[in-house]
């Protein structure tokens, strides 16, 4: 057996507000605070097939594109009820320079993290 991705960990300036976006985003539920982190996930905890993912405070988080950003897939609606979903949570439309021709929408968070909406939906 190989290893696999157990927690994906992000710098941010605001753990709780991030937390309460990718929570709602993601239907997942804090497991963990350990000072001004916060460790979110699926209610089933740590230890299952989705990563969890930490939010770490920081006063100088990383300026400008990250060298790796999150793809979402909807779950449970199409893409662009999904959209309008994420965007009411907070999120907001980033340019990359698309073309208009991709079957995703580039989006960031409340602090700019980039993140890509898919079509594909998962069950």
């Amino acid at each position: 057996m190989a290893c696999r991705i157990s927690e994906l960990v992000l710098d941010c300036r605001d753990p709780e507000a991030l937390a309460e976006f990718w929570c709602e985003a993601l239907g997942f539920v804090v497991l963990l605070r350990d000072g001004d982190d916060v460790e979110i996930g699926p209610r089933e905890g740590f230890g299952g097939l989705q990563p969890t993912l930490v939010l770490s405070r920081t006063d100088d988080p990383r300026p400008g594109k990250l060298p790796l950003h999150i793809d979402v897939s909807p779950t449970d609606r199409d893409q662009d009820a999904e959209l309008e979903r994420l965007l009411a949570a907070g999120a907001r439309h980033a340019d990359v320079g698309q073309t208009g021709e991709e079957s995703w929408y580039v989006l960031a968070d409340p602090e700019g993290n980039e993140f890509c909406l898919l079509r594909k939906r998962l069950t």
